[in-house]
């Protein structure tokens, strides 16, 4: 939606006012490489692309947030007096989780009226709630005259979502929607935050996701339980390593030689891939930084394998895409993205065979698996902004 419409929209839904309405953008992410180990200390390698969730935004003079979605026409209304109330509502809680943080921080804001337009496809593991959450902070930041560093957003966003909303994400979504660059990707370090902008020159390939269309939830009992797994593999690793605080700090050698350690067989199998996924992260972007586009996209197709076999967080779904992406003849590299379970695959593809890789996948797809895949052709974009 232009501006044009969603200022006809909020007038239309809350009707007329005095107050500017402003409008702000934040995008959704596409990890390249480095799944599962945003939480186990690790590096991973995120995109901002240009599926976005846009605001329109104005002020109110009491103490209500009112919120509205283009695809769900009905409003949520919240007292900022009474938030706690709030976190178990069907739509809603990830935007007042932010504002709650907000106010937590001590800052003095009053209610304001919101049009959600959201083009990040909801449960594909592109992080719309991410993107709900950065634009949802920045917007009401802005609003009411604070100046906050887009990492504090995404940290805030990040603390939101662990205490209010109720799961323990890493930090790399709320990173990547606040922090996107156009053209680069982000080496993102999990553990100290340090990070690098690395240009992505794909030359005559493009990023294609694949929405394998099968909703899942960060919220799920299985992501929860991978996240166990890997504290269980990490305290028998410390028995040898007592310095270590992550999975991610433990290099291959090292890992191998506490692997026997380790109790329990999952448990191992997460550690490795952690350890393994980790290493393969740098390694291609070493491979970037060198214009070696092959290469980097072996390290995908490695990563894939990985999440599959160690970590199983994929779905016959999901390994559907990638098997038959793999056999396509113009793409160099194609895994899971996101934490699993559904969501959504990436694959490089040659840009004069990407309508046949979409055609092409889609039969096999709908054959397979008996309902229809999506596809989008992705650019890297900005982080949040307003507009």
């Amino acid at each position: 939606m232009i501006k044009e419409d969603l200022t006809g929209l909020l007038n239309h839904v809350y009707g007329s006012s005095d107050e500017k309405i402003r409008f702000f953008q934040a995008p959704g992410r596409v990890n390249l490489i480095g799944e599962h180990i945003d939480y186990n200390g690790g590096y991973v390698f995120p995109a901002a692309i240009d599926k976005v969730t846009t605001v329109a935004v104005r002020r109110r003079q009491d103490s209500i947030i009112k919120l509205y979605a283009t695809d769900l026409q009905y409003v949520v209304e919240a007292d900022l007096n009474n938030l706690d109330q709030y976190k178990n509502i069907k739509w809603g809680n990830y935007q007042l989780g932010v504002i709650d943080q907000i106010i937590k921080k001590g800052m003095k804001i009053k209610g304001a009226e919101f049009i959600f337009d959201d083009k990040v496809p909801l449960g594909s593991g592109l992080s719309s709630s991410a993107a709900i959450e950065v634009v949802t902070a920045y917007a009401i930041l802005q609003l009411y005259g604070y100046k906050m560093e887009k990492l504090d957003v995404a940290l805030l966003c990040q603390k939101a979502e662990h205490e209010y909303v109720g799961v323990k994400c890493g930090i790399m979504d709320q990173f990547a929607s606040a922090m996107g660059l156009k053209d680069n990707a982000m080496l993102l370090d999990c553990n100290s935050l340090q990070y690098e902008y690395i240009p992505i020159k794909l030359d005559n390939y493009s990023i294609i996701i694949s929405n394998t269309n099968k909703k899942r939830s960060l919220g799920s009992s299985m992501y929860n339980k991978r996240r166990s797994e890997c504290e269980r593999a990490l305290a028998d690793m410390q028995k040898k390593f007592p310095e270590k605080k992550y999975l991610c700090d433990f290099s291959y050698k090292e890992f191998i030689s506490c692997a026997d350690d380790i109790k329990d067989a999952d448990c191992k199998n997460r550690a490795e891939h952690a350890v393994c996924e980790n290493l393969r992260v740098l390694d291609s972007v070493k491979a970037l930084r060198k214009n070696d586009i092959s290469s980097f996209c072996k390290y995908l197709n490695l990563s894939h394998i990985s999440l599959r076999d160690l970590y199983e967080v994929s779905c016959k779904e999901l390994d559907v895409l990638v098997e038959n992406a793999w056999m396509q003849k113009d793409v160099l590299g194609s895994r899971m993205t996101g934490a699993g379970f559904g969501g959504c695959t990436v694959s490089i593809v040659k840009n004069e065979s990407v309508k046949e890789f979409i055609e092409d996948i889609s039969k096999v797809y709908l054959e397979i698996i008996g309902h229809s895949a999506s596809f989008y052709i992705c650019n890297i974009s900005d982080g949040v902004k307003e507009i």
